[in-house]
């Protein structure tokens, strides 16, 4: 496949794909003086990715040099994300491309083993402000690494290479000068990810309202979680379960996961990775999906939510009026007020938490589910299995 960003509007690609585009334009000027306003890339399927540049050049206020040699420049390509929702889109990315051989190196001593991040003979790719370091044990990258993930620097050797002489190293540089701020608003804290963004993507390329970005920054925390050796784990969707989960239980943050509306993708995951046992914990509006079998509890995807709840209401309740504003309450938690006064909150939401157990042992009987529902101010609302921990 051949995508062409310099035109294309509903496709975007990946901040991986833009240090390999600024690299690839930094050293291809270093070699050859010539400034490119777009570079073409391969990723790991040999799809052909053209990439605009925004500006390549030598970097005479030693901004982004820290070594201060001659042979360095820098390269800005601008993030683009397509019709895709996504944080990073429009942020600028500075790539800067050390140029040095071998005879270089000997003479000056200068071998460059920080962060044991040689990625091969000659290709040296390193983070800059902006770019997270990893300082928790389980991710795909070691700690007290920069958190370029492994795509991405197999992208970059890849097109790299093709550059270089048998003589020539390079050190490359990735700098996101919005990254520190932008990192606040994903999950690389709760990560141990501190200082700024990742440099993600697989292939390159963002596919419109696909997620997979959002979803492989999610499964890591997994990975946390189990290299602190805990077999327990509560998944939640989000910053609700995540506070009142934090509150009931009185555990480490990393035994819960935010899986955000990705249920079927991260307890795929969990079940891959052997997780024991799972407590799923959070707010009414989300959890009652799951009791319907629907695993992307995204509201454009699916949502049954009165549906659901009128049918188990049904089972204590005979009077169709009442069963009619159920169907046609506009929140979940109108409908709980409706329950509150005939007193069933706890008969419907406990049937509801054991439908929602019954299912997922179903699909992912490997693990062990419980379930807790609460409502927005986290008080139970229902739950079924053993649900202490």
């Amino acid at each position: 496949m051949i995508y062409n960003f310099k035109t294309e509007k509903k496709f975007g690609y990946t901040t991986g794909a833009c240090v390999v585009a600024g690299a690839y334009s930094a050293l291809y000027y270093l070699k050859n003086k010539i400034k490119l306003n777009f570079v073409e890339i391969e990723n790991s399927k040999n799809d052909k990715l053209t990439i605009p540049i925004e500006e390549v050049n030598i970097d005479k206020k030693n901004e982004y040099n820290n070594i201060n040699k001659r042979n360095c420049a820098y390269s800005v390509v601008k993030k683009f994300a397509g019709e895709d929702i996504d944080i990073t889109n429009n942020i600028d990315i500075i790539v800067k491309v050390e140029l040095i051989n071998e005879d270089e190196i000997k003479n000056n001593g200068n071998n460059n083993n920080n962060n044991n991040n040689n990625n091969n003979n000659n290709i040296k790719i390193i983070g800059g402000k902006g770019v997270g370091i990893i300082t928790k044990d389980g991710l795909q990258i070691k700690k007290g690494e920069y958190a370029i993930n492994p795509k991405p620097k197999e992208m970059i050797i890849k097109n790299i290479s093709k550059l270089l002489g048998d003589n020539e190293k390079v050190i490359i540089t990735v700098i996101v000068p919005k990254g520190e701020e932008l990192a606040k608003k994903t999950l690389n804290p709760k990560l141990g990810i501190v200082g700024g963004i990742s440099i993600l993507g697989t292939t390159g390329i963002v596919r419109p309202m696909s997620n997979e970005a959002y979803k492989e920054s999610l499964a890591p925390q997994i990975d946390v979680a189990l290299a602190k050796n805990y077999k327990s784990l509560i998944f939640t969707p989000g910053n609700i379960g995540t506070k009142y989960a934090k509150i009931h239980y009185n555990i480490d943050e990393d035994r819960i996961i935010e899986v955000s509306n990705f249920w079927d993708y991260m307890l795929d995951k969990a079940s891959e990775k052997s997780v024991k046992n799972i407590l799923i914990y959070g707010h009414s509006g989300k959890i009652i999906k799951l009791a319907g079998g629907i695993y992307n509890t995204h509201s454009k995807v699916a949502d049954c939510r009165n549906e659901i709840l009128t049918a188990y209401s049904a089972m204590f309740i005979e009077n169709k009026e009442i069963l009619k504003k159920i169907l046609y309450s506009n929140t979940t938690e109108e409908i709980i007020e409706i329950l509150n006064k005939e007193n069933l909150i706890s008969d419907v939401f406990n049937l509801i938490a054991k439908k929602v157990v019954e299912r997922a042992n179903y699909r992912w009987n490997k693990i062990n589910f419980s379930c807790v529902i609460i409502n927005m101010k986290g008080e139970v609302l229902g739950s079924y299995g053993n649900v202490g921990f």
